[in-house]
């Protein structure tokens, strides 16, 4: 038996907010860049995800749990439970956009072998809290059950506003009133050592009313930075943000997605909790992050020890760790600031990680994954082993499976709600956030009904027509993101020119069936420079177009060793017509040279590399987000710079 649907977004905010999020089901993703991901994701990526998931195991541990053999057949890490979960969220989220059948009778199944799994107190894990294994939470630092419990929760909330099964929910509702009773004000007074279960307590809370999940999601924000958990080999307790409490940090530290995660459940626990000065300070943590410790992609983490930040401007191009999972978590900090504050500089944030760190991890056929996203590769990378989970995750080349396969479900769940993250409403009208092509229809002030279209083959054309579709005469406004790389902009209304505002242009007016407005946002190849406070970027450029990265990768100019290329600055940027590597994927030609290695014997010379005596070369830059996607590859993001 499955619920009856509610509001089917993955973010869906009960209190203080100044934009309200489109269900998927009122945005539909019909053609275009993403719409192929999609389809991508629902035929191969979800579908390779659960058939990985039973081939390595990982589902037949809750079946040895009923037989009471998990002591000696258990398999994989401690944490693989929450890649169940979060493939179970994809496919609720599918769900909402086109029923599945398949995913449907999946669900069922699964919801009902947690059902038999967890126990009557409802406590529910397969690598502790069993005969012959670890006692319950006997190791608060690392042993995630309460992260693997918020994937639990956040696919039974997918459920719930998706039509899922309502054994999932019933579930995921005993897990959650265990937590209370185990960990609140009377409990045991602790935290868990990776965020996670913030945020899935506060959906839960807006998806039933129960305030016990909030303030049990506010009890685990105020007790981290206490140093309750112990200290780790990866910063000390800044691994897991306990070193200082939330409110006097100034910036993220530690582990990417786990500092991500938590600044997510924080400011969902300020929304709900209307505390104005936490969202404030968890605000500017994130926007200091996003100044001076994130990648031209969008990732974040830039040390491999640990998959932690670095200190400010510490943004090795060869050592970018930029995890997949913390792209995804700032996507989702940065659709939640812009919930509640409606700076569309957020959107612009989540353009870039959507179009560069976070697509560039699945590969073509939606079978292989980046766990990390370099920016320069400087060999070729290696094969994983076939037919295992791959230990290894900074080889510069994909993996069907990892011991640790986080990234994979993480992409299948965020490509099936996409739709949530694209467009919102609020009193006066529509904002649209996230140019797709596709249809928009949904109820505004008013109880007005209103839908739109659009066309666009963005991001390789910065064209955009939006039709209005249905409306009733009466004014409302709708509101068009003016993303921040594009110079200058241009909006009409059936063929008028409307004045530009930076930022976002809204356009108020007593809308009509059949008026357009048209939207030209000049996609061209651009040089982008770097603070001259990253030390390991100094002298160097990047090429992007419109809001896609570019880079040099060896199978466009295989005679050429990337390392010894300097990039011609004063030569323009040609936008080539060649698409034929996917769609949005025009190349770019550059003017550059080759220089000459030099060598004293050691690495480093007495006399200066002279570039004026190199090769004059053609250099052709492909979008970063399909590199390694043709075989083995050395890739550059970052070149240096030579004036002649």
């Amino acid at each position: 038996m499955t619920a009856t649907p509610s509001t089917a977004a993955p973010v869906l905010p009960r209190s203080r907010s100044v934009f309200t999020p489109l269900p998927v089901t009122s945005v539909a993703i019909t053609g275009g860049f993403w719409a192929e991901k999609q389809t991508l994701n629902r035929d191969a990526i979800i579908p390779h995800c659960d058939h990985s998931l039973e081939r390595v195991g990982w589902v037949e541990n809750f079946r040895a749990a009923l037989r009471g053999t998990l002591a000696t057949e258990r398999v994989g890490r401690l944490f693989t439970d929450s890649e169940i979960y979060k493939t179970m969220e994809a496919m609720a989220w599918e769900n909402a956009r086109e029923d599945s059948l398949d995913f449907r009778t999946r669900l069922e199944e699964l919801a009902g072998l947690l059902e038999k799994t967890q126990q009557a107190d409802g406590y529910l894990n397969t690598f502790y809290g069993y005969q012959g294994g670890p006692e319950r939470y006997s190791d608060m630092d690392l042993g995630h059950e309460l992260y693997c419990y918020g994937h639990l929760l956040q696919a039974a909330v997918a459920g719930m506003r998706a039509g899922g099964p309502e054994t999932l929910q019933s579930v995921a509702v005993r897990v959650a009133d265990h937590i209370c009773d185990t960990f609140g004000p009377d409990g045991l007074q602790t935290l868990c050592g990776h965020p996670e279960i913030e945020t899935a307590l506060v959906e839960l809370y807006r998806e039933t009313g129960d305030r016990r999940y909030l303030d049990q999601a506010k009890i685990f924000i105020d007790r981290r930075g206490h140093r309750t958990l112990g200290d780790s080999m990866y910063g000390g307790r800044d691994y897991y943000q306990d070193n200082v409490p939330l409110r006097q940090a100034d910036v993220l530290v530690g582990h990417a997605v786990r500092a991500l995660y938590l600044a997510a459940g924080a400011i969902d626990v300020a929304v709900e909790t209307g505390d104005e000065e936490l969202l404030q300070k968890v605000k500017a943590q994130y926007d200091r992050t996003l100044e001076r410790r994130t990648y031209l992609t969008g990732g974040m983490g830039s040390n491999h020890h640990g998959e932690t930040f670095g200190e400010d401007f510490e943004l090795p191009s060869e050592r970018a760790y930029a995890e997949t999972c913390a792209s995804i978590a700032s996507v989702h900090v940065a659709w939640r600031l812009l919930l509640a504050t409606g700076e569309s500089s957020y959107a612009d944030v989540i353009e870039r990680t959507l179009f560069n760190s976070v697509i560039s991890s699945p590969s073509f056929d939606g079978k292989s994954f980046f766990y990390v996203n370099t920016l320069h590769r400087r060999s070729p990378g290696i094969e994983p082993e076939p037919g295992v989970p791959s230990l290894r995750r900074t080889d510069g080349t994909r993996a069907s499976w990892f011991t640790t396969s986080c990234c994979p479900t993480n992409i299948a769940r965020t490509l099936s709600s996409l739709g949530g993250y694209a467009a919102t409403v609020d009193d006066t009208g529509i904002q649209i956030h996230q140019y797709l092509e596709g249809t928009i229809a949904h109820v505004i002030g008013g109880g007005r009904n209103v839908s739109l279209s659009t066309e666009t083959a963005y991001p390789a054309d910065g064209r955009i027509s939006v039709r209005i579709t249905e409306t009733d005469g009466a004014p409302w406004s709708l509101s068009l993101r003016i993303p921040n790389w594009s110079t200058s902009p241009k909006i009409s209304v059936n063929g008028v020119p409307v004045e530009i505002t930076r930022g976002v242009t809204v356009v108020t007016r007593q809308w009509q069936t059949g008026d357009i407005v048209a939207i030209d946002l000049e996609v061209a190849p651009r040089f982008t420079y770097p603070d001259r406070r990253i030390d390991a970027l100094r002298r160097s450029v990047a090429v992007e177009c419109g809001p896609l990265v570019y880079c040099l990768e060896s199978p466009d100019q295989p005679d050429l060793d990337l390392d010894l290329v300097e990039l011609d600055i004063n030569s323009p940027l040609i936008p080539s017509e060649d698409r034929d590597l996917a769609p949005g994927s025009a190349l770019i030609r550059a003017s550059g040279f080759v220089t000459e290695a030099q060598s004293d014997g050691l690495p480093y010379s007495s006399q200066p590399a002279n570039p004026v005596n190199g090769r004059a070369v053609e250099l052709i830059f492909s979008p970063y987000f399909l590199w390694a996607n043709r075989g083995l590859s050395t890739m550059r993001v970052w070149v240096p710079t030579s004036i002649h």
